[in-house]
């Protein structure tokens, strides 16, 4: 996955939920970074593996437990700069010869750490004897002794050595985590420690990324045809642009419609596709199988797990219909690939399961193409707006796979409910956009509730849906809150759903923050 001729910065991942932040952080300032679990750092990785530095990660364990993940022995004699984070911390502590202890003093949240010394790490930033405010998460703390060429830079009433450095070696240690926002200089250690510990260049970007991925995917596909399932996002959309820089007609996308689209969702897939980038596209129009196989499902795992493999069967298919291929193309980023390796090795908990084509290349014996694999969210928008795609392609919020069936909570799917949905959420997103807040918002959109509810419309008695409104801000979709509309908008989309949309008289707003709920309701 490493890029060639990029400077690389390698962290390492002892399972922490932050993981993520600490390479969006370091490739906001221009520097390519990898995430990789603490088990697959073998000798052989790290032999191969061209690293500029690495960073340790924090973690739930405690390193004080006899199975606690711990990194090969071998990163310490790399001569390359090693920053320990939280957990990674402990780590580089007990590992050089140094030692834990649990704390009768935890420290969560919020913290000021008082800085005592200077070192590399600080440099330009905090000088000795200044307060600064960081944010902690630990229960246990590096105590004496400190290992050998170490020393105390940072303290805290918790922890007595909340940040420890070793600049001959370039070696440092932290017990808070920089990569959060509640760390306000967070961004600045690490860029400190990436450009001026590592000596990276700083020079890694979209545009470069553009030219080396369509590079690559020339070199993988050899001059074969490639298939694209497309849905309408942004993923995959980049991904099949992308994919005909590379390669021309030799890209295929098959556009598998399930009638579970936003109002008008598919006809603008087809006419950027067919019209703006001259994508050669088949539109398969699925709906009537969709809705046959859906048909009195009320569960919402059971619901994804139907559209996901009906999906597969009418993609298969078509792609049976066509010249024989060896290569999928998907719109995989890197927080799937993150996600799907559990850090210990072990199963983790399904929140929902995922509409994705990721059980095609099982089935159909394909080679994956997946030039997005090694971006995020936001690169891949910035890699969308470089490629020439719409302004409100790469600005759409995002959407479930599953589309509407999803949001028709608790109940069956059906044409009439997905119908009155439809026209409901495309007024809400239409007063979002003209009130000047779509690009304040992470998401926003309607759910249909199992629920009627009376209502008087004119003189007579109405006994309709009811209607939920959802809108949360965040910056990758992990956590969020609810966006705070003033009541006199909320008041105009509830007028104009009501007298608008025939068959709902009663429309609600979520309130709910993630944890404890998540954004979708399903």
């Amino acid at each position: 996955m490493q890029a060639s001729g990029t400077d690389c910065i390698l962290i390492i991942d002892f399972g922490s939920q932050l993981t993520q932040l600490i390479a969006r952080r370091i490739r906001e300032g221009g520097v390519y970074c990898e995430v990789h679990p603490f088990h697959k750092i073998t000798v052989a990785f790290l032999q191969t593996f061209e690293a500029k530095g690495a960073v340790l990660s924090g973690g739930p364990g405690s390193v004080m437990g006899t199975m606690s993940p711990r990194v090969s022995e071998r990163l310490f004699t790399l001569g390359i700069p090693i920053l320990g984070i939280c957990y990674g911390y402990q780590v580089l502590v007990t590992q050089l010869g140094g030692a834990v202890a649990h704390s009768t003093h935890r420290e969560f949240g919020r913290t000021v750490v008082k800085v005592v010394d200077s070192c590399a790490l600080f440099s330009d930033i905090w000088i000795p004897g200044s307060r600064e405010q960081v944010w902690m998460s630990h229960g246990d703390r590096v105590v004496a002794p400190l290992p050998q060429g170490f020393r105390t830079v940072a303290v805290t009433d918790g922890a007595p050595f909340a940040a420890i450095a070793d600049d001959d070696r370039r070696f440092y240690g932290v017990q808070f985590h920089p990569e959060v926002v509640h760390t306000p200089h967070g961004a600045a250690l690490l860029h400190n420690f990436v450009r001026r510990l590592c000596r990276c260049r700083g020079d890694w970007s979209m545009a470069a990324f553009r030219t080396q991925a369509v590079e690559q995917v020339r070199a993988q596909v050899a001059g074969q045809r490639v298939l694209c399932a497309v849905s309408g996002g942004i993923d995959s959309a980049v991904t099949a642009v992308l994919v005909q820089e590379a390669i021309g007609d030799g890209l295929l996308c098959v556009f598998v419609d399930h009638g579970m689209m936003r109002l008008g969702e598919s006809e603008q897939v087809i006419s950027l596709f067919r019209e703006r980038f001259n994508i050669r596209l088949i539109h398969r129009n699925a709906a009537d199988l969709f809705m046959r196989k859906l048909k009195g499902i009320y569960d919402p795992e059971r619901k994804r797990q139907m559209i996901g493999a009906t999906f597969i069967d009418v993609f298969e298919e078509e792609a049976q219909r066509e010249a024989k291929t060896d290569f999928l193309a998907q719109g995989t980023l890197y927080p799937d690939v993150i996600e799907s390796v559990s850090f210990h090795g072990g199963p983790s908990v399904t929140i929902k399961s995922h509409h994705n084509v990721g059980g095609l290349p099982e089935r159909m014996k394909l080679q994956l193409v997946e030039p997005l694999r090694t971006l995020f969210k936001d690169e891949v928008r910035q890699l969308g707006r470089i490629l020439g795609l719409p302004d409100n392609m790469v600005r759409r919020h995002p959407f479930p796979g599953p589309g509407l069936a999803i949001r028709l909570i608790g109940q069956s799917v059906t044409r009439d409910k997905l119908d009155l949905l439809r026209r409901a959420d495309a007024i809400y997103l239409e007063e979002v956009y003209d009130a000047g807040l779509y690009e304040a918002i992470w998401q926003a959109f309607a759910v249909l509730l199992p629920v009627r509810t009376v209502g008087v419309m004119g003189d007579a008695r109405s006994y309709d849906h009811a209607l939920a409104l959802r809108a949360v801000t965040s910056t990758d979709g992990m956590t969020a809150d609810f966006y705070p509309f003033d009541h006199a908008f909320l008041s105009r989309v509830a007028n104009r759903i009501i007298n608008e949309v025939k068959g709902i008289n009663r429309v609600t707003y979520d309130i709910t923050s993630k944890p404890p709920g998540t954004i979708e309701w399903e």
